[in-house]
């Protein structure tokens, strides 16, 4: 049996850098001020961090897979400049109301179903049941539910200005912090009361 280790699944759009609706330029990418330095801090604890994302700018017709992927290449340069790196890039283009065929269908990968987790896991060799899925919507935490992963929901970005609407029926999440950098703090804490 293969041996598979924990790891950090981070949502994209108001976790790492700034939610701007569907990004459909390259200079919209704004990150926040301690994206690079949470990211390393994880990377530096061994725990490979991995982005999913839901794109159905793609399904609608906004954006398209190229523009995505060279947005998340964008991502790479910028975080490998301040030390940190981002293991695996997993995104879904898809929505049942889209209007671009193949995209506009209902899968298994939009959050909140957790195909993306489980695609990075059969990848990277990673435990899903032992990894934190941190994101600033309920989609996100009912995608680590979906998982069996544990969930962290950051307020937007940029603090308690943001909270999120109530949960939903029979969905928390087990910490809700103000940014990425409270988020890997909560789990770097976690990860050393567990050794």
């Amino acid at each position: 049996m293969a041996v598979t280790k924990p790891a950090v699944f981070l949502d994209r759009d108001g976790t790492i850098i700034e939610d701007v609706g569907y990004l459909r330029h390259l200079d919209q990418i704004a990150f926040y001020p301690w994206s690079a330095d949470a990211i390393r801090a994880l990377n530096r604890a061994g725990l490979p961090v991995v982005l999913i994302t839901n794109q159905s700018g793609i399904a609608r017709g906004m954006l398209t897979e190229a523009l995505v992927e060279e947005a998340h290449r964008r991502i790479a340069e910028r975080l490998a400049a301040g030390g940190a790196r981002i293991d695996g890039y997993y995104y879904c283009p898809h929505h049942p109301q889209g209007k671009v065929e193949p995209f506009a269908r209902a899968c298994d990968c939009r959050k909140p179903a957790c195909g993306m987790i489980a695609r990075a896991a059969a990848d990277l060799g990673l435990d899903p049941s032992r990894s934190f899925v941190v994101g600033d919507t309920w989609l996100d935490v009912g995608a680590a539910r979906a998982a069996g992963a544990r969930a962290i929901l950051v307020r937007r970005g940029r603090g308690r200005q943001h909270d999120p609407p109530p949960a939903p029926d029979g969905l928390h999440a087990d910490a809700m912090v103000d940014n990425l950098a409270a988020a890997a703090s909560w789990i770097l804490r976690s990860s050393k009361s567990e050794v």
